[in-house]
Parts: C-alpha cells; structure tokens; sequence
C-alpha cells in the first residue's frame, strides 16, 4: 500500500527503469542524470525516505519549507538541497543559510541580490540561469534572446558560480512541442557552456510527466515529485 509522503519502492524501481531506457535510448550512462526528489508540502519523512532511497538531491520550491525541513535533515553531510521555486529577493539570505544550489535565478537584480549577500557571507553560490524556452507568459525565466548575454553578465560576478540552466515548459505541451522545447534548452546550456562559461554544465529540466524525453535531450538533473510520493493534498 503507498503512504502519500513517502518513496514507494515499486514505484521507484519503476522509475529507474525507465531511467535506464531514457539513457540506453540516447546512449547516456544514467550516472550522467541526478534525480531531484520534489518534497514539496510533503514534510521531513518525505526528505528522509529519499535520502534512504539513496536520492541525495532534494529540490524544495518555498522559503517557509526549506526553513522547517532542512535543519531536520539527520544526513545533511550526504544531501545536495535545491531551491526550485521563485525566489523574491527579501528572501534571499534566509535561502542561502540553508541551500546548495538556487536553479531559479529568472532576472539580473535576483543575481546581483545573491551575489552581494553571498558576499557578505564569504561564500559563493551556485546557481542555475531559469531560461522560459517556452516563451510561456505564465512561466518566470529569462527569455532565450537574453541569455547568453545575461550568462555573461552572471559569470563576471565574483560571488556566483554560475552552473547550470533550467526551464519549466508549459502545462500540456504535446511531445512535439516539449521535445522542442527540450532540445532548444540544451542547445542554450551548450552555448554558454562554449562561448561564455565552462563551469555551464548542468540542465535541469523534466519532471513526473516527461522525464524520459528530458533525459533523451541531455537532461542532467530532472525534477520529481508525484511520481515518487504520490498525490499532493
């Protein structure tokens, strides 16, 4: 019987199979993708049972969740926490004490916020740019036009460390589309990767419904929830 909240097993291994056929199918290994457990309104049995799963990413999308559940983590040396969510720039500094990676970096005065609390902080934060490949009026993220400029831009600040790229496609694309949309997004990690940053390596992008196609065009982290912990209340 599932527990809504915590990783069923058999769903799991589901999972990973078709991990496994979304890398064999585009000759990747599947240690090149990351799952990032989305324990969204779920609470610290859910962050548990992943990193009892031997998930080690935990993707969080709001700054009340990541304060409640992160100083609960037992393994903390082992987890690897993402903010996924939009993040307002009064809260930046709560987000920092707690996160390894912020993937929702959408706008140029978001980086300059990170990059000067970060300096304050002696630290340097990694970051992923969000790209709205999708051109979608309802999704935040830089639009494509904008981003090897604004990659440039991010990679002279001191303070980031600028990692990956992200995108969120819009609800109910047809696989047609979501492949484009796929496809495009990696084609923008590459070119930042190429012409402006080398540390540019990771792409987030995929999640319970379309996964395996993002693996299929060079997803390295993908973003699951529902798939592992069932329906959320």
């Amino acid at each position: 019987m599932k527990t809504p909240g915590v990783i069923n097993q058999g769903a799991f291994s589901e999972v990973k199979n078709q991990i496994k056929s979304a890398c064999k199918k585009s000759g990747r290994s599947i240690e090149d993708v990351q799952i990032i457990a989305v324990t969204k309104t779920f609470g610290i049995k859910a962050v548990e049972s992943a990193l009892n799963a031997s998930i080690t990413c935990i993707g969080e999308n709001k700054v009340q969740e990541v304060e409640l559940k992160v100083p609960q983590i037992q393994n903390r040396q082992n987890s690897e926490i993402h903010f996924i969510g939009h993040l307002q720039s009064n809260k930046v500094r709560k987000v920092l004490k707690y996160v390894d990676v912020i993937e929702t970096v959408d706008s140029l005065k978001l980086a300059k916020r990170i990059n000067s609390i970060s300096h304050d902080l002696n630290i340097v934060s990694n970051i992923y740019i969000q790209v709205n490949t999708g051109n979608d009026i309802a999704k935040y993220g830089f639009p494509v036009d904008e981003v090897i400029n604004i990659a440039s831009q991010i990679s002279q600040m001191n303070h980031l460390n600028l990692i990956g790229i992200m995108t969120i496609p819009p609800l109910n694309c047809s696989p047609t589309k979501l492949n484009n949309i796929f496809n495009k997004t990696r084609q923008i990690r590459d070119n930042i990767k190429n012409q402006v940053n080398p540390n540019c390596k990771e792409l987030s992008m995929g999640m319970s419904g379309d996964f395996e196609l993002a693996i299929e065009n060079g997803a390295t982290h993908i973003r699951l929830g529902t798939i592992l912990f069932g329906k959320r209340k």
